[in-house]
């Protein structure tokens, strides 16, 4: 008999696969058919040193998911703040304590790949590269880049250092607080009544696009999207 869990991961991987274009993130059992094991991959994101790189995650489903928080960590060795260089593990509230069951495999995984637009360097998970990232930028974007291409198979391309190295020295402190969002965009579901973590995980869940931080028009389909799950209807 299947269980609720592998009933609820089928039905999760199905909206992954349908929306892997656009997300840019994936994910599907290790060996075909078990789904307490799962390989996800994550694309680097544009304009910043993991771009073009395919960065493949190990995901553990645990038997009361989705109560428990899936357990992932880097297969593919990255240099990032937030990530152990030598084991993959990562540091990320939405894999522990911010974990909520409403949360899917898909919006960890775009969690994560949000973590490689905006590291945090306050809360490491590997203080050698959270030091260089803030000591020295544009050492840390080099390697970073290289590591990339070297290990997840990123084009060589040329990196923008400085516009790298003013993005990180800029960076609003509510980067994290809204995941990369404007915080104008979410003012304004919070105008409506709402928090402002229910509106930014609503965002993640629908898969509205970040637009490097900057505030702009969304379409109306998904204004109807992000009310409905906002107050329960999805």
């Amino acid at each position: 008999m299947t269980s609720s869990r592998d009933r609820r991961v089928a039905k999760e991987l199905q909206d992954i696969q349908a929306d892997k274009e656009k997300s840019g993130v994936y994910a599907e059992p290790l060996d075909g058919v078990d789904l307490s094991h799962l390989e996800g991959k994550i694309s680097g994101p544009p304009d910043t040193p993991y771009s073009g790189g395919t960065f493949l995650i190990d995901i553990q489903i645990p038997n009361n998911y989705p109560f428990k928080s899936p357990t992932m960590s880097f297969k593919t060795q990255i240099w990032h703040p937030n990530v152990s260089s030598q084991t993959g593990l990562i540091c990320l509230d939405t894999l522990s304590s911010a974990w909520s069951p409403v949360q899917t495999i898909k919006t960890a995984l775009l969690s994560i790949r949000m973590l490689l637009e905006i590291p945090n360097p306050k809360d490491p998970q590997d203080a050698e590269v959270a030091n260089m990232l803030l000591k020295r930028p544009d050492e840390f974007a080099r390697k970073a880049q290289e590591w990339s291409i070297l290990k997840a198979g990123a084009p060589k391309q040329e990196l923008n250092l400085s516009q790298y190295k003013i993005a990180m020295a800029k960076k609003p402190q509510d980067a994290n607080r809204y995941k990369g969002y404007s915080k104008d965009l979410v003012d304004r579901f919070v105008n409506m009544g709402f928090d402002d973590e229910a509106v930014v995980e609503a965002f993640i869940a629908v898969g509205i696009d970040r637009n490097n931080g900057e505030d702009y028009e969304l379409e109306e389909a998904y204004l109807g999207d992000i009310t409905a799950r906002l107050l329960g209807e999805q």
